[in-house]
C-alpha cells in the first residue's frame, strides 16, 4: 500500500502551507517534476532551451522553474495575458514570456528562442504547439503533459498531428511520447520531498489563486476554465 502514503499531509514539508499539497507539492508539481526528470532530458551545461505553453498554470509554472533549476539557459513560458507574462518572468524567473493573444506566436518564439527550441513541455496542443515544434532543434523532446486546446474534440488522445508537425518529429528525431505521472508512483515520495525543500528554500516560487467560500466554487471552477487563475487554483472553505 505504498502509494497510499502520499494522502498523509504532513505541514512541517510546507511550513503549513497546506494548500501547496494541492498544487506546486501535490499531483501538479510531481507531475512537472517527473515529466522534466523522466521525458525532457535536460542537461546542465548543455545550453538548453525549455519551453512551456499553459506556463502559468499549476503545473507549467512547476515546469518551467524546475527547467530553470535543472540547468536549462533560457526557459520561455507561453501564455494567455500580460499579467501572466510579467508573473512568469518577474516573479518566477523565465527568461521570456509569449502572450499567445497578442501577435503571432511563431515570430515572438523565434525572437525568443534565438538558438531554437531543445525541450517543450507541452499542456496545450494545437496550433501553438505546432508553432513550437517547428521550431525545435535536432534531437530534442516533448514531454506530452496535456493538449487542453484539443479536449472538446471528437478525436483519439493524443491527437493526430498536421503533417508538417509530423514530418518535423521525424526529420529531427524528436521524441514525443505520453506521460503520465501515475505510471511513476514508486518516485512520488522522492519527488514530494524534493520539491518542498525547493519550495523552502525559495528556487521553486508558488502560484496560487484563492477563492474564498465553497459557494463560489462554480464561479472559480469557470474562471478557471477560461484562463482566469494564475498557478493553482484554489477554494478556501475554512481558516
Amino acid at each position: 500500500m505504498k502509494s497510499l502514503v502520499f494522502l498523509q499531509v504532513e505541514p512541517q514539508l510546507v511550513d503549513g502551507h497546506i494548500s501547496y499539497f494541492l498544487g506546486a507539492v501535490g499531483m501538479p508539481g510531481l507531475t512537472a517534476l517527473l515529466g522534466v526528470r523522466e521525458k525532457g532530458h535536460v542537461t546542465d551545461g548543455a545550453n538548453q532551451t525549455m519551453v512551456v505553453s499553459g506556463a502559468a498554470g499549476a503545473c507549467g509554472s512547476v515546469a518551467g522553474q524546475i527547467g530553470r533549476v535543472d540547468g536549462c539557459t533560457r526557459v520561455v513560458g507561453i501564455c494567455g495575458s500580460d499579467e501572466k507574462c510579467r508573473v512568469l518572468v518577474e516573479d518566477l524567473g523565465f527568461s521570456a514570456a509569449v502572450n499567445y493573444h497578442q501577435g503571432d506566436v511563431a515570430t515572438a518564439l523565434r525572437e525568443s528562442c534565438p538558438n531554437g527550441v531543445d525541450v517543450y513541455f507541452d499542456n496545450v496542443g494545437g496550433p501553438i504547439s505546432d508553432a513550437v515544434i517547428a521550431q525545435m532543434n535536432n534531437d530534442g523532446h516533448v514531454i506530452l503533459c496535456g493538449q487542453i486546446s484539443q479536449y472538446n474534440k471528437d478525436v483519439p488522445y493524443p491527437p493526430p498531428l498536421c503533417d508538417e508537425t509530423r514530418e518535423a518529429l521525424q526529420s529531427k528525431n524528436i521524441t514525443r511520447e505520453r506521460f503520465m505521472v501515475l505510471n511513476y508512483m514508486e518516485k512520488h515520495e522522492a519527488g514530494i520531498i524534493q520539491l518542498s525543500q525547493w519550495v523552502r528554500e525559495g528556487q521553486i516560487k508558488v502560484l496560487e489563486t484563492v477563492v474564498n467560500g465553497i459557494e463560489n466554487m462554480g464561479v472559480a471552477f469557470c474562471s478557471m476554465m477560461k484562463g482566469g487563475n494564475i498557478g493553482k487554483q484554489i477554494i478556501k472553505i475554512s481558516d
